[in-house]
């Protein structure tokens, strides 16, 4: 293997862990807040269709980029609105919301299926990206810099800010937090809203950046990679940071293994990230000490604040 290959390589890997950054750094904050949101799927899909109607018929991404984040958002609302305000089961309800995002989806995408559009644009940076060798490791598009920037900004929120030291204290009791005066439910809504928005840009990236097109269900499960990165990384940015690499060089170690010819079956190729997730997950549930003291006290449980 050349260092030409190795180089493309780490591009590709980089690429493909960006979705699975957003989507995992925005559940990660819902989580920490004490709510269980499985719709990630669900959103990225309509932030996948969303970004290509919009920027395949106005030209413009940066658009499709905000109407994504805002469809995301939306759907995500009305999961915060049944399960913090009605108070239905949060698995449940999150379940339903990937199916609701499924068929969306798919029904909004119908007529734009096989329609080309131009994809992001890399962002070149002057002198590093013209080092021999080097020189594509500087020249990703924004979301890739944005995803770094992304990872730092919730790093600095949960662990270095008073607003981010009320979110943690509302995910480990919600009651505690309550009678000292803070504004759970509120708190748990703007939660939401966030992870909702960057799943949203997670699955605009996969329709514009990752393969500009739309295909029904192209997120092919990443959603649920990124729900459990967020399991494996411990509820902590820099894991979930980690891990999404790995995955990504998991799932390009696959594609370049089917190019390779590898006499190994393609279909067991294409499940190795899924294999992957269920493996880790198995290893991460052996120690449940290491999960218990890690896991948000109030995850997945109902706050009803006292009238």
């Amino acid at each position: 293997m050349n260092s030409e290959y190795l180089i493309s390589i780490i591009v590709s890997t980089v690429v493909a862990a960006t979705p699975l950054i957003y989507a995992a750094l925005g559940e990660l904050v819902v989580e920490r807040a004490g709510v269980l949101n499985l719709g990630v799927e669900g959103m990225m899909l309509v932030g996948a269709v969303t970004a290509f109607v919009i920027g395949s018929t106005s030209g413009n991404l940066f658009l499709a980029y905000v109407s994504a984040a805002l469809a995301a958002t939306l759907l995500s609302l009305l999961f915060a609105f049944l399960t913090l305000t009605l108070q239905t089961n949060q698995v449940a309800t999150g379940l339903a919301l990937t199916l609701f995002g499924l068929g969306l989806s798919a029904f909004a995408g119908r007529n734009f299926a096989g329609l080309p559009i131009t994809g992001l644009k890399p962002l070149v940076i002057p002198l590093l990206s013209n080092l021999p060798l080097l020189g594509p490791l500087f020249r990703f598009d924004p979301l890739v810099y944005g995803s770094l920037i992304l990872f730092w900004a919730v790093h600095r929120f949960l662990h270095r800010t008073h607003a981010g030291l009320k979110l943690r204290a509302v995910g480990e009791s919600p009651s505690v937090a309550h009678a000292v005066g803070q504004p759970v439910i509120r708190i748990r809504y703007l939660a939401v809203m966030f992870g909702g928005a960057t799943s949203g840009i997670a699955g605009a990236y996969l329709s514009t950046a990752l393969t500009p097109m739309w295909v029904e269900g192209m997120s092919a499960g990443r959603g649920w990679i990124a729900l459990a990165l967020v399991v494996f990384a411990s509820w902590r940015p820099w894991r979930v940071l980690a891990g999404a690499y790995i995955f990504g060089a998991v799932w390009i170690g696959q594609l370049h293994a089917q190019a390779f010819g590898i006499p190994v079956p393609s279909q067991f190729l294409s499940s190795l990230p899924y294999l992957a997730t269920v493996v880790v997950l198995v290893l991460i549930s052996r120690n449940k000490r290491l999960t218990m003291m890690n896991t948000p006290a109030s995850l997945g449980q109902p706050f009803v604040p006292d009238r």
